[in-house]
C-alpha cells in the first residue's frame, strides 16, 4: 500500500490571507530563463514599410515627389539609433497575495519593472492557466496589476504574463515573460450541522451522549444515594415518593472518531446542469468535516483514485486545512492521474470510526472498497452525489436502450448496498447536506462486530 509521505506530519499551512512578496530577476544574469534580444517593434516596420513602398512607387512610375513620403519615415528610423537610450538590464518584481483562498474569492498580483535606462509603453499579455479567470489588468507606470477570479477548488497554475518593453521612441521592443505560479483554491464546505454517531465511540470526552452512565449533562434516569455523592445531584420528586435518597443518573459524552473516504475516480460533470460530481464530493465532504470538528471531534481522511492518498483523524481548525490539502492534487491543472486502489492502511481507520464514503456510483471498483471496510468492522455511511442522466434524442432508440441499461446499473450497485445493510443517503447540490443526514438521526449506526 501507498501513502502520502507527509500524511501524519504534513507542512505547516499559512493563513489564508497571507500573501506573498517574491523578486523574480529578469537579465543577461539569469541562467535559466534569459530573455529575448530587442527586436524590431510593430511601429518601426509600419514606418520601414511605408518608405519602401513610396521609393518604390517613385522608381517604378518615375514621379519624384514621391520620394518625399519616403523622407519622412526615412528620418525617423535613422534619428532613432540602434540602442540609444535602451535599458540593458530589466528586473521584475513578482506580488501576489493571497496563494491559498476559497472558491469565489479574488487574488491580485502586482508587477513592478525596474530598468536601467528609458523606455516607453508597457504592454502586457496575459495567458491565464486553467481553473482561473481574468477580471482586470491596469498599467500605472512601469507597474502592471491583475485582478483574477479563482471559480474552481483545485491547485491551480495562475499562468504568465508576456510583458512587451517597448524603447522611447517605440522602435524596438523586447519581451519579458512572468510566471504567476500556482494558488491553492479551497471548496466552500456545504452547508452542514448534524452530527450522526456510532453504537460504540471511543473513550475519550466529548460531546456526544453515549448510553453509558458517566459524568454527562443529559440525565438518563434515578437511582439510590450513595454516601460521599453531591447533594445537589438529589432527585428530590422521587425521594419525595420512594422515601429513600435519589440522585439523578447521568449519561456519559464522548467524542467521536471519522474517517471521510472520497471516490475521486472519475469526475462527471451533469449534462443538463453542469455541475461537477468531484467538486460536490469535496464540498460536501469539506462540510461533514467542518461539521465534525465543531463538536471537537477527530475527522480523518482517505482519497482513493489517483494516488492513494490518506490522513490520520485529529482535532482542530488545522485539521480541516490540512484534509483540503492533501486532496488539492487530485485535481491539478484539469490533470488526473491513472487510479490506484489497494488496501486502506490500518491507521487511517480507527476502531470503530464511522466513515463516510462519498460517491458518485458511477465505478464499480468502489463497490470493493467498501466490501474491505464492512469486512473491518468499521460504521458506514454512503453518501451520493448524482451525476445526472446522460440526454439522449427521442428518436435514438439505441440511446435509450443504452439509458435503460444505465439506470438498472445504478439501481444494481444500490441495491448491492443496500443487501449489506450499508445506509444510502442521496445529496442534491446546492442543498444543505443535513437534508441527506437527518434519517440516520433515528437511530446510531451499527457496524459489523468483529
Amino acid at each position: 500500500m501507498t501513502a502520502e509521505p507527509s500524511a501524519d506530519q504534513p507542512r505547516r499551512p499559512r493563513s489564508p490571507g497571507q500573501p506573498t512578496d517574491r523578486p523574480v530577476e529578469v537579465g543577461a544574469g539569469e541562467p535559466r530563463t534569459p530573455p529575448p534580444d530587442w527586436r524590431t517593434g510593430e511601429r518601426a516596420l509600419r514606418l520601414l514599410t511605408v518608405a519602401t513602398v513610396a521609393a518604390v512607387a517613385a522608381l517604378v512610375t518615375g514621379r519624384p515627389w514621391l520620394f518625399a513620403l519616403a523622407a519622412g519615415p526615412a528620418v525617423l528610423l535613422a534619428l532613432a539609433t540602434p540602442g540609444r537610450g535602451r535599458p540593458h538590464q530589466l528586473s521584475v518584481r513578482l506580488t501576489t497575495g493571497p496563494r491559498r483562498c476559497f472558491e469565489g474569492e479574488r487574488m491580485t498580483a502586482r508587477i513592478t519593472l525596474s530598468h536601467d535606462g528609458e523606455i516607453g509603453l508597457l504592454d502586457p499579455a496575459l495567458t491565464p492557466g486553467p481553473g482561473v479567470e481574468p477580471e482586470s489588468l491596469e498599467t500605472t507606470g512601469p507597474t502592471v496589476d491583475l485582478v483574477l477570479l479563482v471559480t474552481r477548488w483545485g491547485r491551480w497554475t495562475l499562468g504568465t504574463v508576456d510583458l512587451d518593453v517597448y524603447d522611447a521612441g517605440g522602435l524596438a521592443r523586447r519581451t519579458v515573460r512572468i510566471d504567476l505560479g500556482e494558488v491553492e483554491v479551497f471548496p466552500v464546505p456545504t452547508r452542514s450541522g448534524l452530527t450522526p454517531i456510532p453504537v460504540r465511540l471511543p473513550e475519550r470526552l466529548g460531546e456526544h451522549t453515549t448510553r453509558q452512565n458517566g459524568e454527562g449533562v443529559e440525565v438518563v434516569g434515578v437511582r439510590p444515594y450513595v454516601w460521599g455523592e453531591r447533594q445537589r445531584r438529589i432527585h428530590w420528586p422521587s425521594t419525595t415518593r420512594r422515601g429513600a435518597v435519589q440522585v439523578n443518573q447521568f449519561a456519559a459524552e464522548r467524542a467521536a472518531d471519522t474517517v471521510v473516504l472520497l471516490d475521486a475516480l472519475h469526475d462527471f460533470r451533469d449534462p443538463v446542469s453542469g455541475v461537477s460530481t468531484l467538486d460536490e464530493t469535496l464540498r460536501a465532504a469539506a462540510g461533514l468535516t467542518r461539521a465534525y470538528l465543531r463538536r471537537h471531534d477527530r475527522v480523518g481522511l482517505v482519497s482513493v483514485g489517483g494516488t492513494l492518498r490518506w490522513l490520520r483523524a485529529g482535532t482542530g481548525d488545522r485539521q480541516f486545512y490540512r484534509i483540503v490539502e492533501s486532496v488539492l492534487d487530485v485535481r491539478k491543472d484539469l490533470g488526473y492521474a491513472t487510479p490506484e486502489l489497494h488496501r486502506l492502511p490500518p491507521p487511517a481507520l480507527p476502531g470503530h470510526a464511522v466513515v463516510y464514503v462519498f460517491t458518485p456510483l458511477a465505478d464499480q471498483r468502489i463497490l470493493d472498497v467498501l466490501s474491505h471496510l464492512v469486512d473491518r468492522g468499521n460504521p458506514l455511511v454512503v453518501v451520493e452525489i448524482p451525476t445526472g442522466e446522460p440526454q439522449v434524442e427521442p428518436d435514438d432508440r439505441t440511446g435509450r436502450l443504452a439509458l435503460r441499461l444505465w439506470r438498472a446499473d445504478r439501481r444494481a450497485m444500490r441495491f448491492a448496498l443496500q443487501n449489506r445493510g450499508i445506509p444510502l443517503v442521496r445529496h442534491t447540490p446546492g442543498e444543505a447536506l443535513d437534508l441527506a443526514l437527518a434519517p440516520l438521526l433515528r437511530s446510531r449506526i451499527h457496524g459489523r462486530t468483529r
